[in-house]
């Protein structure tokens, strides 16, 4: 039988690349639930395919080390929340104050709402890595953008996009440390005040810059 043939073979009606895809999955599950509770430096290679249930082989048939796969759960959180961010935005459009209100409040509670996912986005990601660091970085300037394409149609790019892209970096950094406070336990308001906080100074902002565009 040629490796063609093998590799094609399905088992249980799924074929060889969709259990591939099924074993990538429980690992980036199981790297959630030990980075996110026991910590990054804390779990093994070695845990994290007990935890799935698989041997260490199949780990290396999806990620590179240990930092691999963090990168891979941290790149699906992030584009899930994104994606469900902008979403909610968009459906509160044209209304910016709405908008803001609705891409903080599904950001804040998606985090809040799971302690694994508001540590390992928050906390275990950082200085993990150069990689991990530059794509972090790349993050926050993409929720900066989204931030600063709600209010961007009222602008004149010409005079303001850099004023524009330094306040909604401003307001996307704040969040996030405040996030990162409440978090590690420096913060005792509820989920409903975060998001009434944060709306709050995004809407001040908001309203003094756009006097400016």
């Amino acid at each position: 039988m040629t490796g063609t043939q093998t590799a094609g073979r399905r088992y249980g009606g799924r074929d060889a690349a969709q259990r591939q895809q099924e074993r990538r999955t429980r690992l980036i599950q199981a790297g959630l639930d030990l980075f996110g509770t026991a910590g990054y430096a804390s779990a093994s290679v070695k845990q994290v395919c007990s935890h799935a249930g698989l041997t260490e082989r199949y780990f290396y048939e999806s990620f590179r080390d240990r930092e691999d796969l963090l990168a891979g759960v941290y790149d699906e959180l992030i584009t899930t929340i994104i994606a469900e961010t902008a979403q909610a935005a968009a459906a509160a459009a044209p209304d910016v104050d709405a908008q803001l209100r609705a891409g903080l409040e599904v950001f804040i509670r998606t985090l809040a709402g799971d302690a694994r996912k508001a540590r390992l986005v928050l906390i275990e990601v950082v200085g993990a890595s150069p990689r991990l660091e530059v794509r972090r970085r790349d993050v926050l300037h993409e929720f900066a953008a989204m931030v600063a394409a709600v209010v961007g149609p009222l602008s004149d790019p010409e005079a303001s996009s850099s004023r524009l892209a330094m306040t909604a970096m401003s307001l996307v950094g704040g969040v996030n440390e405040l996030l990162v406070d409440w978090t590690l336990g420096h913060q005792k308001a509820t989920v409903e005040e975060l998001i009434d906080l944060c709306h709050t100074l995004y809407i001040a902002a908001y309203r003094a810059i756009s006097d400016q565009l």
